[in-house]
C-alpha cells in the first residue's frame, strides 16, 4: 500500500503522472491555459483523471470547499499501514539530495542544488496531502505543481514533482521512484538544475508519510 506519483512541467508542456505499483497514468497540459489532454498509459491503473469542472483560467477544480478534481487522487484503506513503524521516519535533506545526485552522476547528469523556494513548494504540497490524507498532484485548492512552484516566487523554465506516501525511509521512496518509468524520468531530467524536498509525518492519517520532491530550472 505504497503510492508514488510524479508530474513534470516545462514552460510549453506539463506532463503529470501518478503510479500505483507498476501502473502509470499521465496527463499533459499546455501552460498557455489550454484544455488539458488526458492520456492513460496503463488501463490497469486504479488512478484516473477527470476533466470535468474547470475554472475560468483552465484550472480543473471540483465542487464545494474541496477543489481537487474527482478521480485525481487516491486514499488508503483504513488500517492499511497500521503494522508499519514510522517512529523513526525522517528526512535528511542533504543526504537525500546526495543520493539523488549520485544517481544522476551515474547517468552522466549534472548535480542538483538545493533551492529554498522549491523546498517551500514541496513542503506546502506535503502538508496539503497530509491534511486530506491522500496522494495527488492537485492541491486541495485545485493547484497543480506548476502553480505551486510559481507561488513561491520561483520563475520556472522547467519544474517537476514526484510524490510518495506510506514509505518509512527516503531510500524506500527513492527505490519506488527509480522503479517507475515516469518517476525515474523526473529524477533524470537533464535540464533540471535545482531541487526541493519535504516530508510530513502524521500518525493520525492512513498514509502516515507524505514525501514530495520538486525539481526545476529557472528562466
Amino acid at each position: 500500500m505504497f503510492r508514488v506519483g510524479l508530474a513534470a512541467l516545462t514552460a510549453g508542456l506539463m506532463v503529470a503522472a501518478c503510479s500505483t505499483g507498476p501502473t502509470t497514468v499521465s496527463s499533459g497540459f499546455a501552460d498557455s491555459g489550454s484544455t488539458p489532454s488526458i492520456t492513460q498509459l496503463n488501463p490497469t491503473s486504479s488512478l484516473g483523471y477527470s476533466s470535468s469542472n474547470r475554472s475560468s483560467n483552465g484550472t480543473r477544480v471540483a465542487s464545494l470547499n474541496d477543489k481537487i478534481p474527482r478521480g485525481t487522487f487516491e486514499t488508503a484503506p483504513k488500517g492499511a499501514l497500521a503494522d508499519r513503524d514510522y517512529s523513526s521516519t525522517q528526512l535528511h535533506i542533504e543526504r537525500a539530495l546526495t543520493v539523488i545526485n549520485g544517481y544522476r552522476k551515474k547517468n552522466g547528469l549534472k548535480p542538483l542544488k538545493l533551492n529554498a523556494k522549491l523546498t517551500a513548494a514541496a513542503k506546502a504540497h506535503s502538508r496539503d496531502l497530509a491534511k486530506w490524507d491522500r496522494i495527488s498532484h492537485y492541491g486541495s485548492d485545485g493547484s497543480n505543481p506548476w502553480d505551486r512552484v510559481k507561488r513561491t516566487g520561483y520563475n520556472p523554465r522547467l519544474a517537476a514533482e514526484n510524490v510518495g506516501t506510506g514509505q518509512v525511509t527516503f531510500d524506500e521512496v527513492m527505490r519506488g521512484w527509480q522503479e517507475s518509468e515516469g518517476h525515474n524520468k523526473n529524477l533524470l531530467l537533464a535540464d533540471a538544475r535545482e531541487a526541493g524536498l519535504a516530508l510530513v509525518n502524521d500518525p493520525h492519517t492512513e498514509f502516515k508519510s507524505f514525501w514530495t520532491l520538486v525539481l526545476g530550472s529557472s528562466m
